[in-house]
């Protein structure tokens, strides 16, 4: 997810807003993987990335879109986008 935060200025405030959403999304769903994953460098913008495995494809999506909505209600930030990749025992 691209996450665009709202009344930051600096890298440390950037980390008093990811920190306590990565650490609520695991605490909401602990079977997910989470992490801040790109724009590190830029105060403004977050990159979180949210890995689940599971046995079937819809729980895994369902979970992803029940996380991308929590993010999206957050009023701190805006979600630019986000995307969902689905890798099987193929790949």
């Amino acid at each position: 997810m691209d996450v665009l935060l709202g009344d930051v200025h600096s890298l440390k405030q950037k980390r008093g807003v990811v920190r306590p959403l990565v650490a609520e999304l695991r605490r909401r769903y602990p079977g997910v993987a989470v992490a801040e994953t790109g724009h590190l460098d830029l105060h403004r913008r977050a990159e979180i990335g949210v890995a689940v495995v599971s046995a079937t494809a819809a729980n895994v999506s369902g979970l992803l879109d029940e996380c991308e909505r929590m993010v999206a209600a957050r009023p701190e930030l805006e979600l630019l986008s986000a995307r969902q990749r689905l890798f099987t025992e193929e790949e």
